[in-house]
């Protein structure tokens, strides 16, 4: 069981939180309420814009947007998508910018609302990594978002939840299942998380993997893994919410 015991990144602990051994992560932050007030065991972020089984489909459940009047507002509400790696400062927000730079490509900013969280703390608040940034840059794509981890009301305020690799999905669901009996979420909320390379048409991974520990590549290889993934993405979701482009 991991205990996070200072809200330090220290050389140490950073490399505890990119492992590729790291067990899974059943927290003690996983059971804090949503506001995390003291945080005394990890780090949050209370960002207001920052959230199973296998899934393997490409295919997107339509938007759970459920409404107390008429169809008119369910129609309006934007589409939202959450993208979700372990520390919030690599693959997810560059996820997040990628999707957003292919969003207003497409003329779509108003129908979409967009964030990405981290499945741990250690990097709360913090820009993400400077080589991701440089490496997105270079290709048009500014990422601008702030690192926080997943918390309760992403289940309910999103309407899919994307996790780049396996680990993230299992800790995701993990979460889930520990909430919902605090507070009342949906109860297939476990099915709106679903892996990011399940969408991608030009690439075999089934994983985006973490490139923390490695060199320039490796940056581009996320990158490379989610523009693929994020163009089925955005067209899986259109195809199934044929709403979003009428209202």
């Amino acid at each position: 069981m991991r205990v996070l015991h200072s809200t330090v990144a220290t050389p140490s602990n950073l490399r505890f939180c990119h492992s590729s051994n790291r067990p899974s992560l059943k927290t003690p932050f996983l059971l804090l309420p949503p506001q995390f007030p003291s945080l005394q065991k990890s780090t949050f972020r209370s960002h207001s814009l920052k959230s199973s089984t296998s899934f393997s489909s490409g295919s997107v459940t339509k938007a759970s947007m459920a409404a107390s009047s008429p169809s008119t507002e369910t129609e309006t509400k934007p589409f939202s998508v959450l993208f979700v790696c372990l520390g919030n400062i690599c693959r997810s927000p560059a996820a997040e910018g990628v999707f957003r730079d292919l969003v207003k490509k497409r003329g779509l900013d108003s129908k979409f609302k967009i964030d990405s969280a981290g499945t741990i703390g250690y990097h709360q608040g913090n820009q993400a990594d400077p080589r991701m940034r440089a490496a997105s840059k270079r290709r048009g794509i500014e990422i601008t978002s702030l690192s926080r981890p997943i918390r309760l009301p992403d289940f309910r305020d999103f309407d899919l939840i994307l996790a780049m690799d396996n680990q993230n999905r299992d800790d995701i669901i993990e979460a889930f299942n520990r909430w919902k009996f605090r507070e009342p979420l949906p109860e297939d909320a476990h099915k709106k998380v679903r892996l990011m390379c399940s969408y991608c048409k030009k690439h075999d991974e089934t994983e985006v993997p973490d490139p923390y520990y490695g060199g320039p590549q490796g940056f581009e290889k996320v990158l490379d893994l989610l523009e693929d993934a994020c163009e089925s993405l955005l067209d899986s979701i259109l195809a199934e919410n044929k709403h979003i482009l009428d209202s």
